[in-house]
This record gives structure tokens, C-alpha cells and sequence, in this order.
């Protein structure tokens, strides 16, 4: 059961991306993986803005399963402003009339299940990029937002600080594991070369580490499990020697680049997107005991060697903060007691 996410961080999101609201005022969205973590956020945010009268936007929302969308947050999906359309990425097919616009939210990366077969994970990005692309230029968008990942740069180099737009690296495509990586960066050029050929901007959104109320408590990331600990009362586990060094963009600050970058991006440019304030893993532990005021204790299962620097994933933002004028408004320790303090909130409700 999802639960609607703080009214105080929508509204924030609203107020900071006023030209959006006025610039789209009216138009049809087409969203795929709205029923996941970022796609809720980015649905809410919208139906904030069209109870306060701010937008009129109607939203086409892609989904597997219909009825499971309505029961699992019927707040959400029982509107007369968001339409939902059952099928899966690869192959769906609606009537849906003209559109304006589109993000292409889908993934699987926070499903443990669904990423652990590498080659389907793989075709899903890819084939479902395309069916998107397609979809799109068919209904007669304008503006297409793909979200991408940092992990189209591969392993980030520890002794690199933060990893820029420029940087020449890659995932390794001998690499089993890299299925993620490798399927975003093909995605990312369907998307440009469909751009070129259709006529529409396609902007591009390489997100870091997110985190935020309504994240996945049992996935593949540190922070959902952590709070998945701190909520059961139990020990934290970090499955690996502490150091590996991450940051986080609270999510309301993530849909306020979401929507700045699909409103003012250019065909040809990608955006990072995250936090540029670094924590090591077991760091970020320390600061979730410390917002959830609790003397949790936390578990750490192997030994670090101290002759090899500890591998990073951080992204350098100055390209966002100086073409788009972005920014991070929520301070990591906010954002822990944020998250915390409505996780505890819905589990009780």
C-alpha cells in the first residue's frame, strides 16, 4: 500500500519550478514507471499543482497491472486528471489521443527480482526505450525526459571526486553485471537518434543516489535498507567494509530537476542529477541512527584494507547548477529525518 507523500515537500517542488507550471499549463504527459519510487513522486507533485490551479496537466500513466495500481494507491490513480493504460514497456499499445510530453520513468533497478535476470533487465531498458520513443513521436510529443542513471559512466574512478558529463568512461560490456549501465547508455542513443529523426527535444536525466518517503525497503540500495532496520528496531547490515563513498538528493528536490530539466533541456545534452555532499556508507548508517534518535547499532561484515581507496559514485553538478540554475535545498540530515519521521508515520496509519 503506498500512502501520499508530504503536501510540504510538494509544495516546495511547485514553487520552484514556476515556469514549468505556467509554460505547461493544459498539456497532455505521458509517463511510464509511475507506480515506482521516482514516478509517484513526479504524479503527486503534478496532482499538487492541479488542486491548487496551477497547471490543468492530464497524465497518461503506464502500468503492468490496473487494478493493482488502484488498490495499492487509489488516492493517486482514482482521479479524473491521471488516466491509467495496462501494459508492459516492451510492447504496449494504447489509443490515447495527442500528447504533449513525456518522462520515461520505467525501471526496474529497485526490484531485486526483476534486475537479477540481467538479459531481461537489459531488453526492458532498451526494447522499452524504443517502444517509448516510438509511442511518442506517434502521438505527437514535443518534449521527451529520459531519466538515466551515473551508471552509464561505469565503475567512477576512487581517486575522481565527483564525475562530470564529460567523463570518457563506461561500463565494462564483459561484464555480466553491468546489464544496467550498458542498457542505459544504448538507451540514452535511441533516444537522441529518435530526437533527430522525429523532430521532438529529448532531454536526458543521468540520476545518482536518491532517497526519500515511499523508497524501497527491500532492494538493492543501502539507504532503503537501512531505514528497513531502523523502522523494524534491528541492527544495521552493511554488506560491505563501511567505506564506499555515495550521496543523496532528496527526492523533492529530484522532481524540481526532473521538471526544470524536461522543461529548458536541449536535444544532445544530459544532466547529473543528485547530491555533490559525500558520505561514506557507513556514515550515512550514523546519520540515520541520529535521525531516528535511536542508539541502533551497526553491523559491518567485512575488514577495509587501508591500501586501496574506497570506490565512489558522486556526481559533479555543475553543469545543472550553472545552464539550469538547479540547486540542493534539502541537507542530507533533513532529508534522513524527513524520510524517517513519514516512514513512521505510514507504518502506523
Amino acid at each position: 500500500m503506498q500512502y501520499p507523500l508530504p503536501q510540504d515537500d510538494l509544495d516546495l517542488a511547485i514553487a520552484l519550478t514556476p515556469g514549468f507550471w505556467s509554460r505547461f499549463g493544459g498539456a497532455r504527459l505521458f509517463i511510464t514507471g509511475g507506480t515506482g519510487f521516482i514516478g509517484s513522486w513526479l504524479i503527486q507533485t503534478i496532482q499538487r499543482a492541479n488542486d491548487r490551479k496551477l497547471s490543468h496537466i492530464d497524465m497518461v500513466v503506464l502500468t503492468r497491472d490496473v487494478n493493482r495500481a488502484r488498490h495499492q494507491a487509489p488516492f493517486m490513480f482514482e482521479r479524473a486528471d491521471t488516466t491509467l493504460v495496462a501494459g508492459d514497456v516492451v510492447d504496449f499499445s494504447a489509443q490515447v489521443g495527442a500528447l504533449d510530453l513525456c518522462i520515461h520513468a520505467a525501471t526496474d533497478v529497485g526490484d531485486p527480482v526483476r534486475s537479477a535476470d540481467r538479459r531481461k533487465a537489459f531488453e526492458s531498458i532498451v526494447l522499452g526505450t524504443q517502444r517509448v520513443l516510438d509511442f511518442a513521436d506517434a502521438h505527437g510529443v514535443s518534449r521527451f525526459l529520459l531519466t538515466s542513471s551515473g551508471a552509464v559512466y561505469g565503475t567512477q574512478p576512487p581517486g575522481l571526486e565527483r564525475i562530470a558529463e564529460t567523463h570518457t568512461g563506461a561500463p565494462d560490456p564483459l561484464q555480466p553485471a553491468a546489464a544496467y549501465g550498458v542498457g542505459k547508455r544504448a538507451a540514452e542513443w535511441l533516444a537522441i537518434n529518435s530526437a533527430e529523426q522525429a523532430g521532438f527535444i529529448v532531454s536526458i536525466a543521468r540520476i545518482f543516489a536518491v532517497l526519500g518517503p515511499g523508497m524501497p525497503l527491500n532492494g538493492t540500495f543501502a539507504a532503503g535498507n537501512f531505514l528497513r532496520d531502523i523502522l523494524a528496531g534491528d541492527a544495521m547490515h552493511i554488506q560491505s567494509d563501511g567505506s564506499p563513498v555515495r550521496s543523496y538528493l532528496y527526492m523533492s528536490d529530484l522532481v524540481v530537476w526532473l521538471l526544470r530539466i524536461l522543461e529548458s533541456g536541449t536535444t544532445g545534452q544530459a544532466f547529473n542529477v543528485g547530491s555533490e555532499h559525500a558520505v561514506s556508507i557507513r556514515e550515512l548508517a550514523q546519520g540515520f541512527a541520529q535521525a531516528a534518535h535511536l542508539d541502533a547499532s551497526i553491523e559491518i561484515t567485512r575488514i577495509r584494507d587501508p591500501h586501496i581507496l574506497p570506490p565512489r559514485y558522486v556526481p559533479d553538478t555543475r553543469k545543472a547548477r550553472q545552464v539550469l540554475q538547479l540547486s540542493e535545498c534539502t541537507p542530507l540530515h533533513v532529508a534522513l529525518t524527513k524520510t524517517i519521521q513519514w516512514s513512521r508515520s505510514a507504518i502506523t496509519a
